[in-house]
C-alpha cells in the first residue's frame, strides 16, 4: 500500500506534465524551423517586456544623443527592417545606457537596451550588428516564453518527486531533492539555455547578413569577446552560454549560407 501511495505523486505528475505539454501552444521558429512549446502568450510576453524595459530605464542613466546613440539606433533600425513578418508587430524601442557592462539585450516585444561598455568590443557597425542581431533573435525566437514553459514543466516534475519521497527521513529527502535539483539544472535548464544562445547566433547571423552587414565580422567580434575574458570562462557544462569556441565553430559552419544572404543584400542596394 505504501509503495502505491509513494508512486501516486509521480503518476499524477506525469499526467499533469502530459496535460501541460499538449495544452501549451507550439511555436515554430520561421528562421530555423525548430518547434518548441511556449509558456506565455505573445501579449503576455509583450506586457512583461515593456514592464522590464521601463524598470531598467528608471534605474539607469540613458544616453539620448550623440554619435554612439545615433549608431545604435541606425543599426537597430536596419536589423528590425529584416526580421520575419511574425515579429513586425513588436513595439520596437531602443535605449542606450551609460554603463561599463559589456552587455545588451532585447526584451520580448522588441525593447532593445545597449550598454555603452559593449561598444569598445563591437568596434564598428557590423560588430554592433552582430550583438544586436543576436539579441533581437532571442526575442523573435520567443526564447523567454520557452524558458517559462521549461521551468513550469520542471516544477511539476519536481513536485511529483518531492511527494513520492515524503515518507523518507529528512536527511535522505534533502539529499535526493538536491540531486534532483542539480540534475534538472545541469541536465535540462542549462543545455536548453545554451541551445537558445546558439539559435540566437544562427538567426542573428542571418539578420545581419540580410541587413547588409558582412557576417564575417561576427567571427571577429566573438574572437574579441574571447580575448576580453582572458580564459576566465566557466566550463560549458556549467554555463548558461556555450563556450566562445563553440560559438565560433558554429558560425564558421554557417558562414557560406550567411555570405550568400549578404551578397543578395548588397546586390539589392
Amino acid at each position: 500500500m505504501n509503495r502505491r501511495i509513494r508512486l501516486l505523486p509521480i503518476v499524477l505528475a506525469i499526467g499533469a506534465i502530459a496535460w501541460f505539454y499538449f495544452s501549451s501552444p507550439t511555436f515554430i521558429n520561421p528562421e530555423t524551423g525548430r518547434k518548441s512549446k511556449v509558456g506565455l502568450s505573445e501579449s503576455q510576453e509583450q506586457t512583461l517586456g515593456l514592464q522590464s524595459f521601463q524598470q531598467v530605464l528608471s534605474q539607469s542613466q540613458t544616453v539620448r544623443s550623440g554619435s554612439d546613440y545615433d549608431l545604435v539606433v541606425k543599426v537597430a533600425r536596419r536589423l528590425i527592417g529584416v526580421v520575419d513578418d511574425s515579429a513586425r508587430s513588436f513595439q520596437w524601442k531602443v535605449a542606450l545606457v551609460q554603463s561599463d557592462q559589456q552587455n545588451a539585450f532585447c526584451l520580448p516585444g522588441g525593447e532593445i537596451v545597449v550598454y555603452t561598455g559593449i561598444l569598445p568590443v563591437t568596434q564598428n557597425e557590423a560588430g554592433l550588428a552582430t550583438v544586436l542581431g543576436h539579441e533581437i533573435a532571442h526575442a523573435t525566437s520567443r526564447h523567454g516564453a520557452q524558458r517559462v514553459f521549461q521551468q513550469n514543466a520542471l516544477q511539476i516534475a519536481l513536485s511529483g518527486a518531492q511527494g513520492s519521497i515524503a515518507d523518507l527521513d529528512d536527511g535522505t529527502r534533502r539529499q535526493l531533492l538536491g540531486l534532483l535539483g542539480a540534475g534538472a539544472q545541469y541536465g535540462v535548464l542549462l543545455p536548453f539555455s545554451r541551445q537558445h544562445e546558439l539559435e540566437a547566433d544562427q538567426v542573428g547571423l542571418k539578420y545581419m547578413a540580410r541587413a547588409g552587414y558582412d557576417p564575417r565580422e561576427a567571427l571577429a567580434f566573438w574572437r574579441r569577446m574571447m580575448e576580453t575574458k582572458n580564459g576566465q570562462q566557466p566550463p560549458e557544462l556549467m554555463s548558461t552560454h556555450p563556450a566562445d569556441s563553440t560559438r565560433i565553430s558554429q558560425l564558421e559552419n554557417l558562414m557560406p549560407g550567411a555570405l550568400e544572404e549578404y551578397q543578395k543584400a548588397i546586390a539589392g542596394h
